[in-house]
């Protein structure tokens, strides 16, 4: 019950723009009929109009934004945030598989630590034990993590073409900011940043990608979203946005849904951020 709370203020706080999307993702297909109208409905219902967001744009709108995910987007932190989980269980007694956590990736480490526990019927303090593993995962990737290939380029490209810059990752805020300056990428590259810890619901809930929208200044019509995740494709297209899907973790056909493919950033089709 405090969760469904909690959220329902979130999104108060949040306005418009994340009440219209958690309608449609909760599927009613034109947002909020009372406020829309028939005549809104029946363009959506014809294609007509786009329900976005901040409201409606035309079917074909302007890129005006890029948001990143993090994690396998910008940084390669997979493999150390599994090892430092995996530690953790050791630690109270569990062994699990890197497999084990596979079904969560992209969800946050709640889900990814949560998952895996209901998996083994294991009790999870889940603030003591993320916590833990925040520790380990810092010890884990100090002075190893890089930009992955054509991070720094494809930042600097949508720079130069004026678009404005979101981070919003899954994970908790400590974890953001460790991965950030490992990386040397400062929060500063970016005009807004969202983290886990932000939102009500995780992927495949569009919240999180709403909020960084909304955090640019602009409807997430507008946007073009980087994801690597099959749950972080689902919210990007349940927020309305474009999707450049990068096929490191998963492949084309897991990804389906997206708008755009690329192996890595360094090697992203220009029309992704020519529309």
């Amino acid at each position: 019950m405090e969760g469904r709370k909690s959220g329902l203020r979130h999104r108060r706080r949040g306005g418009p723009l994340l009440r219209v999307a958690a309608d449609r993702f909760s599927g009613a297909e034109c947002g909020n009929k009372a406020a829309a109208g028939a005549a809104h409905n029946e363009n959506c219902r014809r294609g007509l109009t786009r329900a976005t967001g901040a409201g409606i744009l035309p079917a074909m709108a302007t890129i005006r934004g890029v948001i990143f995910e993090m994690d396998g987007v910008l940084v390669d932190t997979e493999r150390y945030i599994c090892e430092a989980a995996i530690r953790m269980f050791v630690e109270r007694g569990l062994t699990v598989t890197p497999e084990d956590f596979r079904p969560f990736v992209g969800e946050g480490e709640n889900r990814y630590l949560g998952g895996v526990a209901e998996r083994y019927r294991f009790r999870l303090d889940l603030e003591r034990d993320k916590a833990r593993t925040y520790e380990i995962y810092g010890e884990l990737v100090a002075g190893r993590l890089e930009p992955l290939p054509g991070a720094r380029e494809f930042i600097a490209a949508c720079r130069a073409r004026a678009l404005r810059l979101a981070l919003a990752t899954s994970a908790d805020r400590v974890k953001m900011l460790i991965n950030l300056r490992e990386a040397n990428l400062p929060p500063r590259v970016f005009d807004a940043t969202v983290n886990g810890q932000e939102v009500a619901r995780a992927k495949p809930a569009p919240e999180i990608f709403l909020l960084a929208a909304q955090r640019l200044g602009m409807p997430t019509g507008a946007c073009l979203v980087v994801e690597d995740a099959v749950n972080g494709v689902k919210a990007a297209k349940a927020a309305g946005a474009r999707c450049l899907a990068l096929t490191g973790a998963f492949t084309r056909e897991q990804l389906a849904g997206a708008d755009f493919y690329a192996v890595s950033l360094a090697v992203a089709p220009p029309e992704a951020v020519q529309w």
